[in-house]
């Protein structure tokens, strides 16, 4: 049985958060922090900037960092169409500017799942809406995956502005589309990513989601659906990322569907002859929680982890298959985590912290047990309800955003935490 409660809301502002928003009530406790340096680098304002980021934040080598914003910039729809922004680090400061705007219509709308750097220097990233009016309700485009391009190194000084390509848009409902979470990239340049929407599947009418590549050839991008659901024991809705190990294969959840309805892990393993699909975990909404909505990562050892944020926690599942959840104890978790070198897992926390607004944390391994520190409390003034996830620089900062409702004027934030 597939549970798709609000499945097909479009309202502009909420129906991506009535995924996030569940009601949940519970005790936690969590290690004391470590001195740690909180900074507010941007206070989003819902115009040219941006406003209510949410998704992937990506760092370069040189510390800059770049995100989504799914609405604000220019009013060309509905609280603006959303817009991709740097934070430019420069002798120990960071200057804050929109690299893009997006213009609604064919171009793109509403990019909720934050970028990726490729190994080219581009940024890739999805949007919601957006594509053509031959796809979706009101005309508003069943959404597309952009590629960024820098521009030439001698016009940067200048501010010359980044070139936007949309490298796919969906063309009809069947079509991969609808997409909340982000993409990954291989050292092909291979696109992976999962759509909530479109497939072969029928979910109240709606395909049930796909996983999808987009191989790159002479400058343009042909889509291959690497797996449509079916809404059953499959799973149905993946909002998230994948994850790839190093023999090609993917990984991924699925907010909904699976035995329970209440959603799955999964995993594509890749031969010579393409994907099959592997049914890793179906949750059942008791202690192991329900609904996985952010990314999956794996460790060195091939541990694989993610998110069950409506009475669930962090897990984690072994090579071998078992299942465990490791921090049960988290409340209001849809945001994708990050693992780093040592097998530390970073993330926020949407309804966590002293004044439930929401917080950041680590989750460390050692002496055979887990161990889950809050390295900050939101408090309003600095953002409220992180649905980002925690990008790393060289030295071991930590930077993300924070949604609507936080920050000067109520737009979110975007924050740096030095160890």
């Amino acid at each position: 049985m597939i549970r798709l409660t609000n499945f097909a809301c479009r309202d502009r502002r909420h129906a991506i958060l009535v995924l996030f928003c569940f009601s949940v009530i519970a005790v936690f406790t969590t290690a004391p922090a470590g001195a740690q340096t909180f900074t507010t680098l941007h206070a989003f304002t819902g115009g040219m900037d941006g406003g209510g980021p949410t998704g992937l934040v990506a760092v370069d080598r040189a510390a800059n960092v770049y995100g989504s914003a799914p609405f604000g910039a220019r009013n060309h729809c509905v609280d603006g169409c959303g817009a991709v922004f740097r934070a430019s680090y420069k002798n120990g400061s960071y200057t804050f500017s929109p690299l893009y705007d997006f213009q609604g219509g064919e171009d793109g709308d509403e990019p909720w799942g934050g970028v990726t750097l490729g190994p080219d220097g581009a940024i890739y990233g999805t949007t919601w809406f957006g594509g053509g009016s031959a796809c979706g309700s009101q005309n508003m485009g069943c959404g597309t995956v952009f590629k960024l391009t820098p521009p030439p190194s001698f016009c940067r000084m200048v501010l010359c502005p980044w070139t936007e390509t949309v490298i796919y848009r969906a063309a009809s409902p069947s079509d991969p589309s609808t997409f909340i979470g982000g993409v990954i990239l291989d050292n092909a340049g291979n696109i992976y990513g999962m759509s909530f929407g479109g497939g072969t599947g029928n979910c109240f009418g709606m395909g049930c989601g796909t996983v999808y590549k987009l191989t790159p050839s002479g400058g343009t991008y042909t889509v291959s659906v690497l797996y449509s659901f079916q809404g059953g024991n499959d799973g149905a809705a993946p909002s998230g990322d994948l994850a790839m190990d190093a023999a090609g294969n993917l990984y991924g959840a699925a907010t909904y569907g699976g035995q329970h309805g209440f959603g799955t892990v999964f995993k594509l393993v890749h031969s010579a002859g393409g994907y099959t699909f592997q049914l890793l975990y179906t949750f059942t909404n008791g202690a192991d929680g329900s609904a996985p909505q952010g990314s999956v990562v794996l460790d060195s050892a091939g541990n694989l982890y993610g998110t069950s944020g409506d009475g669930g926690g962090i897990f984690q599942i072994t090579p071998s298959g078992t299942y465990t959840l490791i921090d049960p104890i988290l409340v209001g978790l849809q945001s994708p985590i990050t693992i780093d070198s040592s097998g530390t897992i970073y993330g926020t926390n949407y309804s966590g912290g002293t004044r439930g607004d929401g917080s950041v944390f680590k989750l460390a391994y050692a002496n055979g047990a887990w161990t889950e520190t809050t390295l900050h409390s939101f408090d309003g003034n600095d953002g409220v309800e992180p649905l980002s996830g925690v990008g790393f620089d060289s030295s071991g900062n930590l930077y993300g955003t924070t949604t609507f409702a936080g920050g000067p004027a109520d737009q979110g934030t975007l924050w740096q935490l030095t160890p």
